[in-house]
């Protein structure tokens, strides 16, 4: 009959590093406060016998599970990979795992992973925007689940958030634009229904143009879902137009990458013939060809910092503090001046 191997204990790895159990458990915990020979002594015991730390006991005695919850519109592009990266390793720095969900920007799905990831005892949620039914806040607040936004900034709200503001920056980009000579823009946008980053960015272009003296009302844009594909769908129905734009603002990288592709297939030179502008400054942009004009997002400072803040809300009971990071305009070659 084969003998059953008994589990490591916190006791036996002690004993194998010469070290006491409090020891031990300081470099599990917080290895800073360990010294580097002891902390490598330690770590060898502890993979030499196959040790694992006792979860739950942990748990009942911090009474958290240290486990923060994020959920995210998409998993099938880049818009959120860079900043989420930033987040967990920041959090895993500070103790504490990820669990990651994604929505499709469906509603419906992501009140169904709030109440989920509430009911596996995360201590703390990542929400993307604002957007949501105002009975997921309430639901959190009655649960005393600390929760932070990031990738928006809504100045005069309570929710606390680490972000940016999608309309001004986009507004920014616009201008920009309009002051190199650009009169007839068109635009592809993301879906506004339920994305408020996508509605901003959308107001913001509108915004540009009254700026300047443009009839928003004169500006084609079509609304799509944030995919290549799309981007060069729209692309090809704003080019059948009797008027064709110079410009096509576009609500983020992926779709301007779309656009970009559908131009060459088209016979059209970027940005000879019309000029492309994205949105989030993804790796994307910076490979294309041309290189994309776009809103570079400081994503993986705004994941750090939301790990940062959100621990600190979980560990101190605050409501948390709200930051806007800046953004800035990266001109690349999609972007022709005709003035």
């Amino acid at each position: 009959m084969s003998r059953i191997r008994s589990v490591p204990t916190l006791d036996d790895v002690a004993k194998k590093a010469g070290v006491s159990t409090a020891t031990v458990s300081r470099c599990l915990n917080s290895p800073d406060r360990v010294v580097e020979r002891t902390r490598t002594r330690v770590m060898r015991a502890v993979n030499d016998l196959g040790y694992t730390p006792n979860f739950g006991a942990r748990v009942m005695a911090a009474k958290r599970t240290f486990t923060i919850g994020a959920i995210i519109p998409t998993m099938e592009n880049a818009i959120f990979a860079r900043g989420l990266q930033a987040f967990q390793e920041q959090l895993h720095s500070q103790g504490y795992t990820l669990l990651v969900s994604s929505t499709s920007y469906r509603p419906e799905i992501e009140a169904e992973q709030v109440r989920s990831l509430v009911a596996r005892g995360a201590d703390g949620l990542l929400l993307i925007g604002y957007a949501r039914d105002a009975k997921i806040y309430q639901y959190l607040r009655q649960r005393e689940i600390p929760t932070l936004i990031a990738w928006a900034f809504q100045p005069g709200t309570d929710q606390a958030c680490i972000g940016f503001d999608n309309r001004a920056s986009m507004q920014m980009l616009a201008n920009k634009v309009i002051s190199m000579g650009h009169r007839d823009i068109a635009v592809i946008s993301g879906v506004v229904e339920g994305n408020d980053r996508a509605e901003g960015r959308l107001q913001g272009i509108i915004d540009g143009a009254r700026d300047n003296g443009l009839d928003p009302e004169q500006i084609p844009i079509i609304e799509t879902p944030y995919e290549i594909e799309n981007g060069a769908k729209a692309f090809d129905t704003l080019m059948q137009r009797e008027t064709r734009p110079t410009v096509v603002m576009c609500g983020n990288d992926v779709l301007a990458a779309g656009a970009i592709r559908r131009a060459r297939e088209l016979n059209l030179s970027v940005p000879d013939d019309v000029s492309i502008t994205g949105f989030d400054d993804i790796e994307l942009a910076r490979i294309l060809t041309p290189t994309l004009t776009t809103v570079h997002v400081p994503h993986r400072e705004m994941g750090r910092r939301a790990a940062v803040e959100l621990v600190k809300m979980v560990e101190s009971d605050n409501p948390g503090l709200s930051e806007q990071l800046e953004i800035s305009i990266k001109l690349r070659g999609s972007l022709k001046s005709l003035s």
